[in-house]
């Protein structure tokens, strides 16, 4: 097998199921709206450009190696930054950053590019990627794997550095809204 590949190549799926069709993607969504997930700003930056988008499809993957994966539609800014840098952070939203949510979401129409970072106070921890001060945590990463998922890229992620608070509310998303779950 070839370890570079990381997929196990001699699996074949049911070709019983294969055969079936999926669940429209209206189906999917209106589904996934009843998944409670945590909110995030995946933030990344190339050195001359920087870009950010809220997420909420962003797993950890396992402790040791410390790894997520994040994913991230292939059409904003974002993904070609981490594509160029190799590099993001993961800002795990507190309840009381909903409005910084809602601009790096594109809520906020009047708000658009790396004027977004104009909300909040931000650093750089050890990638060079942007840094939100405040959050619940932040997992400053370096990406080791990129898997092309339909829209979507998917980034295997190592954790090279952490911050976090032990106080506040997380800020999730259900039903279409933004919500605070106590910690």
């Amino acid at each position: 097998m070839n370890k570079e590949i990381n997929q196990v190549l001699d699996w074949t799926p049911n070709a019983k199921l294969a055969a079936m069709p999926t669940v429209t993607s209206d189906d999917h969504r209106y589904g996934m709206r009843h998944f409670a997930v945590g909110v995030t700003i995946i933030s990344a930056s190339d050195g001359e450009n920087k870009a950010g988008l809220t997420a909420t499809a962003v797993c950890s993957v396992t402790a040791d190696p410390p790894r997520l994966v994040v994913f991230v539609n292939k059409d904003v800014a974002a993904s070609e930054i981490i594509l160029n840098s190799g590099a993001l952070c993961v800002n795990i939203l507190a309840s009381e950053q909903e409005e910084i949510a809602k601009v790096f979401a594109g809520m906020n129409k009047e708000v658009h590019g790396e004027a977004r970072f104009e909300y909040g106070q931000w650093r750089e921890l050890v990638t060079g990627a942007p840094s939100l001060d405040g959050t619940l945590a932040n997992f400053d990463c370096r990406v080791i794997k990129v898997f092309d998922e339909s829209t979507h890229h998917a980034f295997l992620c190592e954790v090279m550095a952490t911050c976090e608070r032990d106080d506040g509310e997380a800020l999730i998303y259900l039903n279409g809204a933004f919500r605070s779950v106590p910690q």
